[in-house]
């Protein structure tokens, strides 16, 4: 008796009940500033609960502008306020459910509180996705999918999947569709193993989720390079013809999914090459770019219908600041600017410099499209591993490099991309200084992440008293100030 594929029918009766929170997006895309005006008085309100906000003297939107602009930084001590009396409303007046870690200026970790109106963002960002590809996208069948994980090597923690982001019943609901990798990981090899048997056994899997396309490049290399040992052990677990396409010189990967019609992946800046190869890979498959997330928000979100990516106006407010830093809401953008964002969530963030900077594409339905086109001149950012300029000054201070003449760390695109220290002189020889260099880098967990998954090769050395020479520049070389951290990278050729 044929097996009766459920999948299908529920993907669909669940479109039907997330269809409205996508019909009510497209109307308030055509309508922008009421949208946006609806999310400050929310904000306003749970400011006016809050010790933070009592401060502020805030009593309606038109006092909005009292609000100070922010960095992590400024915010930080009332987050920790927030941290020591989880119950009182510090910065929000809602539960938290948990504090979420990305990276700050120096390498600290930032926490941010996670609290029910926050994960409804998250949410509600993924039901207008999710609604809006099985509308116009690819037809789905079986829904299977696999979310990127990112797990804690030998740490005795379990990693965490996108799923996380997301309120709890949503979240129970997708478990049916989703690949489980399960387990504690002593060494990126393990994980690697675990995910390529979970991967290779889902002849079913229609979706892959994930940041970096080079989590999904570096894995497919890693399912190449140990073909022969895949094949022995998944020897009852694949169909024949699919574990014999394992021992072909050049995998044909879209055979061994042949179900496969989304990866959803970064697919701008320094990301574009990777989701090309995955391109490459998997022909027939839809490659969508990610719109533009932080753990502090959801901003943007890709629409087939936009043909761009818009912003999640209704649950983030948008402030745009310009080269000569006037502030712009949403509806007072231009073409050919580039912004520096600002954002205010319902979590706790108010006016939020993130750090990201955008510019407009195109107008869809009365809303800006925005084109994500890099972190802040700060920022060095290839794969997801966001050094500073501060936290790089901070490493180089420890080991003494500064009172040693010119040094420089520069980005590198390759295959993976790395970073290479320039220095003009050094009493250390280059394979001491790498693995010092390494070894205070790697308190950055976005870098040392990259470095686990080799989505970044190893640190490079370079020592001549020349080293400015291999600076690319139009400038005389006594006119070049070269900062310590490049953030744009050079061609490894």
């Amino acid at each position: 008796m044929p097996k009766i594929n459920l999948s299908k029918p529920l993907i669909q009766g669940s479109s039907s009940i997330i269809a409205p929170i996508y019909w009510q997006f497209l109307k308030d895309l055509s309508q922008p500033r009421q949208a946006q005006d609806r999310v400050k008085n929310k904000i306003i309100q749970k400011l006016n609960k809050t010790v933070y906000g009592s401060q502020l003297n805030i009593k309606n939107r038109e006092d909005w502008q009292q609000i100070p602009i922010i960095d992590y930084d400024t915010i930080e001590p009332w987050i920790k306020q927030q941290q020591q009396q989880p119950s009182a409303s510090i910065l929000t007046p809602e539960k938290i459910h948990f504090w979420e870690s990305t990276s700050g200026s120096t390498g600290a970790k930032k926490n941010i509180p996670y609290t029910t109106s926050l994960l409804g963002s998250f949410s509600n960002m993924f039901c207008i996705w999710a609604y809006d590809l099985i509308k116009y996208g690819p037809c789905f069948s079986t829904g299977k999918t696999y979310l990127c994980i990112s797990p804690e090597i030998a740490q005795g923690t379990q990693g965490t999947d996108d799923s996380a982001y997301i309120s709890p019943y949503l979240r129970w609901f997708l478990t049916r569709f989703l690949l489980r990798v399960q387990g504690r990981f002593s060494t990126v090899e393990d994980f690697r193993w675990t995910l390529a048997c979970v991967l290779l056994e889902a002849a079913d899997l229609e979706i892959f989720s994930l940041w970096s396309p080079s989590f999904l490049t570096t894995q497919l290399d890693f399912i190449q390079a140990n073909n022969q040992q895949l094949y022995e052990t998944l020897k009852h677990r694949m169909s024949c013809d699919r574990r014999q396409r394992l021992l072909e010189p050049e995998i044909p990967w879209g055979e061994l999914w042949p179900e496969l019609k989304l990866i959803s992946c970064w697919d701008r800046q320094y990301a574009a090459d990777s989701a090309q190869t995955l391109k490459h890979y998997f022909p027939k498959v839809f490659v969508q770019g990610k719109g533009l997330l932080a753990t502090e928000a959801p901003m943007t979100i890709p629409l087939l219908q936009s043909n761009g990516f818009v912003p999640l106006l209704n649950q983030v407010v948008f402030e745009f600041l310009d080269p000569q830093h006037q502030l712009h809401s949403l509806t007072e953008l231009e073409l050919g600017v580039t912004y520096e964002l600002i954002i205010s969530q319902l979590g706790g963030l108010s006016r939020y410099k993130i750090g990201d900077r955008v510019q407009v594409s195109h107008w869809y339905l009365n809303t800006p499209c925005l084109n994500f086109v890099g972190r802040g001149e700060q920022v060095s950012d290839l794969v997801g591993e966001k050094l500073t300029i501060e936290f790089v000054r901070k490493c180089f201070n420890q080991l003494g490099y500064l009172q040693r003449g010119f040094c420089c760390l520069v980005p590198v695109m390759g295959n993976p991309p790395y970073y290479c220290l320039l220095l003009e002189q050094s009493q250390e020889d280059s394979q001491t200084i790498i693995e010092k260099l390494e070894n205070i880098l790697q308190q950055s967990f976005h870098y040392q992440k990259a470095r686990q998954f080799n989505q970044l090769g190893q640190l490079q050395v370079i020592i001549d008293p020349q080293v400015t020479q291999y600076l690319q520049t139009n400038k005389r070389s006594g006119d070049c100030k070269y900062p310590i951290l490049l953030t744009k990278p050079l061609d490894s050729k």
